[in-house]
């Protein structure tokens, strides 16, 4: 009997553990639209940026494997890795900012999870398995040759969906002239990237058709920094108890009744499966599905809407009032000003090449039969334009002279060249043994370049 009952209280336990699958009730109402206003057009933005291109560069790419990046058609290289820093410096503290004024409105409206989610997933799902009910009635029932065909049929168009968002995610990394050879070439000559695209299906079907939620609750690690962000001043989805309770169905004295009728509406719209009347939660996402919800609610039975709605956490619900200032909130707005002009002034600055000059390794000064002093340099170049660039070599100081080993004049799109060159000086007008010079790259009658060196010569007699 004792193994018996062990046995029986384990299977109770992992049953009570399963995972609850949440129905989502299709939501509707002002909010919603907005969400869709905002959500279709990044949702566009993200399937075309990497297939775009500006100057022949694609709008965004990020090529780790090369160690090349591509913003607004502007390619980036390791060289202008201080840009790099100072760009993830500045959404760092814009997605702090924005946590602390908005609180998790990214998450709902603007991340790539609940766009493709949300907007296209779920809807694929309404269309083919009907509203929540539907569903769970369609996934509680018996198995039939109808249930199974609907199955099939979602779980298609999802694989097909996360095979299509596999091909473009590798195309932000590796380019989309690198992903056409892979999808037209025989797979024994792209082995990599087509292992590369299955296994990104398979993730972006596995997320978007079983793990969900999950993704936001658990695996995002941006839901629990909220709770650290946030403060009493922080724009949140929230209930409003000291209007809504006590909760209940309405009755015909409603003096000793709250205006919430616990309907129980604001929880079949949450895509986290929450109640937003049991105060702040890590699991909400601001998607505001629940204001929709619950304002629909309030019309239909003659109440003010905003039962549910966008306060600050604390201030708004007693009442208070917003304060004056949000010290937190200036602080992040004035440091992310200045990294923003700080960002604009490097941008500016930065050069369409980038060159490493240095002295030739184990060479010395040359004494050359006019009197003259030499060094022999090594320069190599990279174009970051994204066009060909002509250019020319000139010393800075006039009182140099430069002469190519290997003449280049012209560096073509993403090109690179090594060259080797002269520094001549008279040896009458060498000043001390070691001295920095300047190179400068000129193009159309304009310096693009300078590069620092040394240059040694032994002092005149």
């Amino acid at each position: 009997m004792g193994a018996v009952s062990t046995a029986k209280v384990a299977q109770e336990k992992r049953a009570h553990e399963k995972r609850k699958w949440i129905y989502v009730k299709k939501p509707k109402g002002r909010l919603y639209r907005y969400r869709q206003w905002v959500g279709y057009p990044l949702l566009l933005l993200l399937l075309v940026a990497p297939f775009v291109k500006i100057n022949g560069n694609p709008f965004l790419m990020f090529n780790i494997i090369e160690r090349k990046f591509s913003v607004i058609g502007q390619l980036f290289y390791p060289q202008d890795l201080y840009i790099f820093v100072f760009g993830m410096l500045i959404v760092m503290i814009g997605v702090l900012l924005f946590t602390v004024v908005y609180g998790r409105v990214w998450c709902g409206w603007a991340c790539p999870q609940t766009i493709f989610m949300e907007l296209v997933f779920r809807r694929i799902e309404y269309w083919i398995e009907g509203d929540w009910q539907q569903q769970r009635k369609l996934n509680e029932g018996s198995d039939s040759d109808a249930k199974a065909w609907r199955k099939f049929l979602k779980h298609s168009v999802f694989f097909i969906l996360s095979f299509l968002i596999a091909n473009v995610f590798l195309a932000y990394i590796i380019g989309i002239e690198k992903l056409g050879q892979i999808i037209v070439a025989p797979v024994s000559e792209h082995l990599g990237g087509f292992i590369a695209i299955l296994l990104f299906t398979f993730l972006f079907y596995g997320v978007f058709a079983h793990v969900r939620e999950i993704v936001c609750t658990t695996i995002c690690p941006y839901g629990r920094l909220q709770s650290v962000l946030l403060d009493d001043q922080s724009l949140t989805v929230a209930y409003d108890v000291d209007r809504g309770e006590p909760r209940g169905k309405i009755r015909k004295d409603t003096s000793l009744q709250g205006d919430c009728v616990d309907c129980k509406l604001c929880v079949h719209v949450c895509p986290t499966g929450i109640d937003i009347r049991n105060g702040l939660q890590m699991e909400c996402v601001s998607c505001t599905a629940c204001i929709d919800a619950c304002d629909t609610v309030m019309d239909k039975i003659g109440k003010p809407k905003g039962l549910i709605g966008f306060y600050a956490t604390a201030e708004a619900l007693n009442k208070q009032g917003f304060k004056k200032k949000n010290m937190r909130a200036i602080a992040y707005s004035s440091l992310l000003a200045l990294l923003i002009g700080a960002l604009a002034v490097l941008l500016f600055n930065r050069s369409i090449i980038g060159g490493t000059l240095l002295r030739a390794n184990g060479s010395s000064y040359q004494l050359m039969a006019d009197d003259k002093v030499g060094n022999l340099y090594t320069l190599e170049l990279l174009n970051k334009s994204g066009k060909e660039i002509p250019f020319v070599l000139e010393p800075v100081d006039p009182g140099y002279s430069l002469q190519q080993v290997n003449p280049i004049n012209s560096l073509g799109k993403e090109g690179t060249a090594t060259l080797s060159f002269f520094l001549r000086i008279d040896r009458k007008d060498v000043k001390q043994y070691k001295q920095y010079v300047k190179v400068k790259i000129v193009s159309a009658g304009k310096a693009i370049h300078v590069m620092k060196t040394t240059f040694i010569a032994p002092l005149p007699k």
